[in-house]
């Protein structure tokens, strides 16, 4: 197998297919007044062979989250897009709404500690790195590819990217990117945290929003909140870590963590030293704090159907 064709392999060896994330109630209009219809088409994405549809997706990731509360297990879940894809090709174009790396210098010298998270993520947690056919592209390498609009490969490469690593996207660790904020901005999940203890770390946090957030689903669980840097979290974990942890209640029993690029390295470090599931939530997060303008507008998959 080429490492290039990592995707491929995937597809044929009948482990991942594209399909449609259909997921009952959910409203992407918003997102599309937004964006512009383009957007849907990130509704085609990877599919475990094992999976029926989006719905079931919800179910598995509901089991799983709920699994882990009751046996205090690990359970690190991290999404990756754009801005990942960004980081671990090298390249600025991470700092886009947030500031993630100061150079590339500085993503280098951070490197081998994300593939560190990354490969206990493989075995621990779950990957939801947003693939649809859009970022899937071959790249064209004959002498005319120059006068046709750039083809859109970062998915694909990403995924090369974990199996040059040594880390293989299985079935049992992976879902998509957008079941996870269509399981975080559901009632289920809401309902489901009722009583819980859940800690948010966060760079900005408005506890009477998001109480009212959980509230509006007749859910009161315990939160508390623990300040983590706006800027370079992916690049200076290191420096955060230990005034991080020590933040957080022993209790805990579930954290969501918005960190950007950062997440990854917060979110398993965090789930291995308290036993708990630790969620990257990034948007749901603004959406609780009443600050969904820090996202430019509604996520696919977050709103439902009135």
């Amino acid at each position: 197998m080429k490492e290039e064709r990592y995707l491929e392999h995937l597809i044929a060896e009948k482990l991942f297919r594209f399909d449609h994330l259909d997921i009952k109630n959910i409203d992407n209009e918003p997102a599309v007044r937004i964006f512009s219809k383009s957007v849907l088409d990130q509704e085609i994405c990877l599919f475990a062979h094992t999976v029926t549809g989006g719905d079931e997706y919800c179910r598995i990731l509901h089991e799983k989250i709920s699994t882990a509360l009751r046996n205090h297990q690990a359970l690190p879940v991290i999404r990756f897009a754009d801005g990942e894809y960004a980081f671990y090709n090298y390249t600025l174009g991470c700092n886009g709404l947030y500031k993630q790396a100061e150079s590339v210098a500085a993503i280098k010298s951070a490197m081998s500690e994300h593939i560190a998270a990354m490969k206990y993520l493989e075995i621990n947690g779950l990957f939801a790195p947003l693939v649809f056919p859009g970022n899937s592209e071959t790249k064209e390498k004959n002498i005319f590819s120059f006068r046709r609009k750039k083809r859109d490969s970062s998915g694909a490469d990403f995924l090369n990217f974990l199996h040059t690593h040594g880390i293989n996207l299985t079935p049992a660790n992976y879902i998509p990117f957008y079941v996870v904020y269509a399981y975080l901005s559901s009632a289920q999940f809401a309902t489901a945290m009722n009583e819980k203890k859940i800690c948010i770390l966060n760079s900005e946090y408005n506890p009477e929003s998001c109480r009212q957030w959980f509230a509006s689903f007749g859910s009161q669980p315990s939160l508390t909140f623990v300040d983590i840097p706006a800027e370079y979290v992916a690049t200076r974990w290191g420096e955060n870590k230990k005034a991080v942890l020590d933040k957080i209640p022993p209790d805990t029993d579930l954290c969501l963590v918005g960190a950007g690029v950062g997440a990854l390295l917060i979110c398993t470090a965090v789930a291995e030293t308290f036993s708990i599931p630790t969620i990257d939530a990034g948007h749901v997060l603004n959406m609780m704090n009443g600050r969904v303008d820090k996202s430019n507008g509604a996520r696919l998959y977050t709103l439902r159907k009135q």
